[in-house]
């Protein structure tokens, strides 16, 4: 794929939805960044569901550590893979203290030093929290990047790589949310809807669907 079209595709994403936002609910960094990673392997809705009732009661890391380990599962015992993510949630909280004063770090280093933050979860807090150019490829962003060709790779950090240097830079900051509301939507796993996706005559998927 040429750089001609990726920029037509990013221009027609950008045109339907011109501040594309996540799905995650959250009103601070260290909301988003547990919200991500209580999202891992689980969809937003189940996240938002419990987040409205766990961040009222605790949105810091003081009031997550106060909180604890078993108070903190009853808030979320109804996402997947609830208690290793409340060991987590707990011990990054103590952490985030121990280490950065209660705050949540600005670099991907630091982040990924906290207990349950991996690349991808780092990414999403440095693009969508702190506004830098990040891209958080999941299992969305990894197919729609393959299918189309926008950016093929062999594994999600190849994805990542080539999706940072191919995408116009007047895109970058926004790519990861387009990209992967796209592929929620439109560019679905099983059967693409390829008669509702407005860049279908860009994408170079070679199966498209017809009805």
């Amino acid at each position: 794929m040429n750089k001609e079209k990726r920029t037509q595709i990013f221009t027609r994403l950008r045109d339907e939805n011109p501040n594309p936002v996540t799905e995650l609910e959250y009103s601070s960094p260290y909301e988003l960044l547990v919200a991500v990673a209580l999202s891992a392997q689980a969809t937003d809705v189940s996240v938002n569901k419990a987040t409205r009732k766990l961040f009222p009661v605790a949105n810091t890391p003081e009031k997550m550590v106060q909180l604890g380990e078993e108070g903190l599962k009853e808030y979320i015992k109804t996402i997947g893979l609830f208690n290793s993510k409340a060991k987590n949630v707990i011990k990054m909280a103590e952490l985030l203290i121990e280490r950065h004063g209660g705050e949540v770090p600005e670099t991907r280093d630091e982040l990924v030093a906290l207990p349950g933050v991996g690349r991808k979860t780092a990414n999403v807090v440095l693009n969508t929290a702190f506004k830098q150019l990040a891209m958080a490829v999941d299992t969305h962003i990894f197919r729609v990047s393959n299918r189309t060709k926008i950016a093929p790779g062999k594994n999600v950090d190849e994805v990542e790589a080539r999706l940072m240097r191919l995408v116009p830079k007047e895109f970058l900051m926004d790519a990861h949310h387009w990209l992967i509301l796209h592929g929620r939507y439109v560019c679905v796993a099983r059967k693409p809807k390829c008669n509702a996706c407005i860049i279908e005559d860009l994408c170079e998927f070679k199966q498209k669907t017809s009805d």
